[in-house]
């Protein structure tokens, strides 16, 4: 968890602060003034790089999602991101469940990928392109309820990461997780932290080296593409 507790100090984030990183694995972790101890051992305790809290989850299938999704439709990255912004959520009833690589949030390490609720009239390269970028998300977005249910308050969500490049992703991310996302300029926020610790080292003090910007997307949430989502969970015993 050192990259996250560097990516934090590099991100400036404080208690209320969530931090959502999509790369090839996904990270979710929330920086709390207080331990969090989780007797179901789904959230993992750690210290940030400041003398708080760093409560995490973490998920195989992230980023990968999206490349399995571009290789599938035999589009490009950008091309995946154009097709999920033309089908409407929830993706016409297309529900993916993207354990490609078992799964470590929830604890599947022998499950799969599998798809749900597919007709004819959904089997489209733009629904199954947002299905995938909605399992993605999906999937993320359980990992934060169980930060949440720690008692963890929730002021702000920031996307990063690869994952975090894609429009669709950007677009998709807030009526999923239902408050808006803030996605940084991009950045090397890991090796920001890192910056930033030496330099606290030599000068005793934490620099404030703000951030140059970012951009908040924010649109009504769609509880229904959750609810579709953990109805196929639960479909098959998860």
């Amino acid at each position: 968890a050192g990259d996250n507790a560097a990516a934090a100090l590099g991100l400036g984030a404080v208690p209320g602060d969530v931090v959502v990183s999509i790369g090839t694995s996904g990270t979710v972790f929330a920086v709390t003034a207080d331990p969090i101890t989780d007797a179901s051992g789904t959230v993992a305790g750690f210290a940030d790089a400041t003398g708080n809290f760093l409560p995490l989850i973490a998920t195989l299938n992230a980023a990968r999602v999206l490349d399995g999704g571009a290789r599938l439709l035999g589009v490009d990255h950008a091309r995946l991101s154009e097709l999920a912004l033309e089908a409407p959520a929830g993706s016409d009833g297309l529900v993916l469940l993207p354990y490609f690589e078992g799964e470590r949030t929830p604890n599947l390490p022998d499950a799969t990928a599998s798809l749900h609720g597919m007709t004819l009239r959904n089997s489209t390269p733009a629904t199954m392109a947002r299905a995938h970028v909605e399992g993605m998300l999906c999937g993320l977005a359980d990992g934060l309820d169980a930060i949440t249910r720690q008692g963890v308050q929730v002021e702000r969500v920031l996307l990063i990461g690869g994952g975090a490049k894609s429009r669709a992703v950007r677009e998709i991310a807030p009526t999923i997780f239902g408050v808006p996302i803030h996605v940084p300029d991009a950045g090397e926020f890991v090796a920001d932290g890192a910056a930033k610790q030496a330099a606290w080292i030599l000068t005793g003090s934490v620099p404030e080296w703000p951030l140059a910007g970012d951009e908040v997307f924010d649109a009504p949430g769609v509880p229904a593409v959750r609810a579709a989502y953990a109805a196929a969970k639960a479909e098959l015993g998860y």
